[in-house]
């Protein structure tokens, strides 16, 4: 799984994982499940292109602040999703990650034969 601008403890708030299951912090070609932390709508911006083909390879949960966690908090959840479907992106769940954090999960849309 790749962790891709978690907060530095972010570890911690997912707690014992599975044996087999590795993290890392770098965006790596291939990872069965990212997650990436976009703080900005700059930054949803310019890296959904990168983070849409990742999502080719596994699941892409994209993470914003919570308005109650960071009131001044420039992205939401209409942002992320407008975001995702633009890139070709579709979106089928979301969660309260944690109290500061939500987010959706993407996968890349099938397309049609």
């Amino acid at each position: 799984m790749a962790l891709l601008g978690a907060p530095g403890d972010f570890e911690r708030t997912l707690g014992s994982l599975p044996e087999a299951a590795t993290l890392t912090r770098v965006a790596a070609r291939k990872s069965e499940l990212s997650i990436w932390f976009v703080r900005s709508l700059r930054e949803l911006e310019r890296g959904m292109p990168k983070a849409a083909a990742r999502a080719a390879s596994g699941p892409l949960w994209i993470a914003w602040t919570k308005k109650a966690a960071d009131p001044t908090s420039e992205v939401g959840e209409g942002d992320v999703r407008a975001s995702g479907l633009a890139a070709g992106l579709v979106d089928y769940k979301i969660c309260a990650i944690d109290a500061t954090w939500s987010g959706l999960l993407f996968a890349r849309r099938k397309t049609r034969a």
